[in-house]
Parts: C-alpha cells; structure tokens; sequence
C-alpha cells in the first residue's frame, strides 16, 4: 500500500489551466473518488497521478518519493481504462499476463497471479475466451484482473463502469469495494456518478473547474455540503432551494422570505450571526416532511403538480407560489396531483449558503 500526496498541483493544457493549485492526500490502503461533472478535471488529474499527462508545477509524491517526471512504468501504478483496451487476438488469460510477460516475470509467478485473479472476479471458466466473446461486464472484469495481476500498490480508475448497463454496474460496484477489501490497494476512482461515488468512496473529492470543492466521507459531504454546488450535484432529486433573510430576533435565528418563515436557532453557525444576512436555505427532499409537521418552524401550504412513483417510495412536486419543492413520501397517505397538500421542512437537517459567496454558513 502507498499513498499519494499531490501537493499545488498545476496542468495547463493547450493554454487553458485545467487544474490549478490543486492539493490532494490519499491515505494508503483507502479508496478515493474524485467526482464532478464532464470537464472538471478529474480524469486530467488521475491521468496526471499515472504519468500519462505532463505537470505545469507543482508535485506529486507515492508512497512518500517524488513521481512527478517518473516514468509511468516507474510510479508503481495499475490503470484501468473506460473502455477495456484489452488485446481482441489474445484470450483472457493472455491479456491479463502480457504486461507480466514482458517485464520478464517467471511463469510459476504469472500462474499464481493470473490464477488469484481469475478467482477474485469469477473469471476461471473465461482464460480461453477471446474478448470477442465476452459480455461487457466481462470485458471490464478482465481490464480490472489485468490491473490485479500486477499487485500494485496504487490502482486507478477511469470511469470504467460508464459503458455497462445500470444492472452491470451495480453489480459490478459491490464486486470492487469486495476486491478493495481483500487487496488492501490504495484506489482512486473517478466518476461523474454520484451513485457510485456515494457507494463506493471512502472519502471522496468534488470537483468544480479543476478545483476540489469539498474533500470528506460521503455522509458528510450528502449532509453538510461545503458550498452551494456541493449541496446541489449530490442527491435525487436535488437539494430544495430557498432563497431569503436569517437574522436573530430576540435570541431566537429565523429565516425568512415572502412567503416561508423558519426557526433555524439550532443551526450551527460558523459565525455568530449579526443583523440581516442574505442567505439561501438548502433542504433534502427526504426533510421535506409533506402532509405532516414536525412541530418546528411554519407548516406551509402548497399543490401537488407531480408523483413519481419510485417503488419502495414517492417523490411529490409540489408548486409553492411558482418554486418546484420535491418531497420524498414513505407512508400511504392519499396523495394525488393538483390536490393542496401542507408541507414543513425538517430544521434540523437544513444547510444555509451565504447569498453572495454560496459557503456554507
């Protein structure tokens, strides 16, 4: 196991800075998400880790030596692609032992390998097959094996799950953080999933224009996002927005704005509050307690314009005074479209941005 420190990272990239001043630690032995959206820099920064991409400044250390310029041959990494790359001439057990071949490994030491592999991810009645018949979860569990077999202390992972379809790649998520589990390897895995980056990271790192917005366990970050864009790229249906005012009257913390007044006094303020303070309240569909109060702040009144049935649950859109507020509904109260419906917002799992910055307050 190794870890990996990036310390104020920089790569430009056909004169355009994708990533600036980026500092990263990744413990050894965890698992690493880095998630955002298409463009924010993630894969150039896993990339940059394999050596395949070139730094502008900055430094980039595993297991505590400088890798920066090592070649990436050198750097003690196993990289797994989005789209498999395995050899279409070569069988199963061929791909998964070319790059031991060529590095002049002993055979008895390619058998064990490829043989501990095989049977991490099921792959023992597959070694004769060529890629050409194999399923795309196959395909993918033989790049990852192909990874294994080098016993690296660092693997990483580009999006390898994104060509499979929804059932695969559940399936294939529970088989990785099992593997993570018996390899003890340090992995970085990037995504633009949140299910996955939810499922899988031990801390993960949301990215925003080559910049990491927030770096924590998922729990944390799900419940105490850092900024604004944290709170709103995780969670399904997104975090409800209300814009307003928090000011403290008479002892007590109160938002509110034309139409919503709530009692945030138990909020924990990293600041004390003093007069008015534009702010944005932030709440989870699941806080949205619809058709029920829980004893705290107004009970609001809205119309329910949509249902979505999701099985084990609902989520209700309601119209209030034109903003849409999503409410996740578990029980079997009569609901139904274009009905009004009293709704109130769980205080205590609220989250409060500046108006102006977006940081969490």
């Amino acid at each position: 196991m190794s870890n990996v420190a990036i310390r104020n990272l920089q790569i430009q990239l056909g004169g355009n800075k994708v990533i600036e001043s980026l500092n990263l630690d990744v413990k050894a032995g965890e698992f690493v998400v880095l998630l955002g959206p298409s463009g924010c820099g993630k894969s150039t920064l896993l990339h940059s880790i394999a050596g395949l991409i070139d730094t502008s400044a900055g430094q980039i250390e595993i297991g505590g030596k400088d890798m920066t310029w090592a070649d990436p041959k050198d750097r003690g990494i196993a990289l797994v692609f989005q789209s498999y790359a395995l050899y279409p001439t070569m069988n199963v057990e061929s791909n998964m032992s070319f790059g031991l071949r060529i590095n002049g490994t002993p055979k008895a030491e390619i058998a064990r390998r490829v043989s501990r592999a095989s049977d991490m991810l099921q792959l023992g009645p597959l070694l004769k097959r060529k890629p050409a018949n194999l399923s795309g979860g196959q395909r993918q569990r033989v790049a990852i094996g192909r990874a294994i077999v080098r016993e690296a202390d660092v693997m990483l992972f580009d999006e390898p799950l994104s060509n499979l379809d929804a059932k695969l790649r559940t399936e294939l998520r529970r088989e990785l953080k099992q593997l993570h589990k018996q390899l003890g390897a340090t992995m970085i895995y990037v995504t633009h999933d949140q299910v996955e980056a939810m499922t899988l990271a031990q801390r993960m790192a949301v990215m925003k224009g080559g910049v990491v917005q927030q770096f924590d366990t998922p729990d944390i970050i799900y419940n105490t996002p850092a900024n604004l864009f944290v709170a709103t790229f995780l969670g399904s249906p997104g975090m409800n927005l209300f814009k307003g005012e928090v000011e403290q009257q008479g002892g007590r913390a109160i938002f509110s704005n034309q139409h919503m007044s709530v009692d945030v006094t138990g909020y924990p303020f990293k600041a004390p509050l003093a007069g008015k303070h534009a702010c944005v309240l932030g709440v989870r569909p699941e806080d949205i307690d619809v058709g029920h109060s829980d004893g705290a702040g107004q009970t609001m009144r809205a119309s329910v314009s949509l249902i979505e049935a999701m099985g084990a649950h609902r989520v209700v859109w309601l119209d209030f005074h034109g903003t849409q507020v999503a409410g996740i509904v578990q029980d079997q109260q009569q609901i139904e479209t274009e009905s009004s419906i009293t709704f109130s917002v769980r205080t205590s799992r609220i989250s409060l941005f500046d108006g102006a910055s977006e940081q969490r307050l």
